[in-house]
């Protein structure tokens, strides 16, 4: 089964309610789909030869799931505390190795 990687922009006011995305986790690791996850911290970009690119400030957290297909991952954002609060959730499918 395909992999996705779920990316939580920061483009609203998420609750700060850790009992929502408990439940929200808690449904994922229920039907196998959590692979894992964290929030995403400071941090910077490099460049080898060139002036470094901006950071994308806009990301603030990611998960890891695997699901059937892109619609099945679709689905699987539904609950999601940045999502209902009316938030950017990006999904990208997880080139296989």
């Amino acid at each position: 089964m395909p992999d996705f990687i779920l990316l939580m922009h920061n483009d609203t006011q998420t609750p700060e309610n850790s009992k929502l995305w408990e439940l929200y986790l808690s449904s994922l690791r229920q039907i196998g789909a959590f692979e894992g996850g964290s929030s995403i911290g400071a941090g910077t970009t490099r460049r080898r030869f060139a002036e470094p690119a901006p950071l994308s400030a806009h990301l603030t957290g990611f998960i890891r799931i695997t699901a059937k297909d892109l619609d099945e991952a679709k689905r699987l954002v539904e609950g999601n505390p940045v999502l209902e609060a009316g938030g950017t959730v990006e999904i990208r499918e997880l080139p296989e190795d």
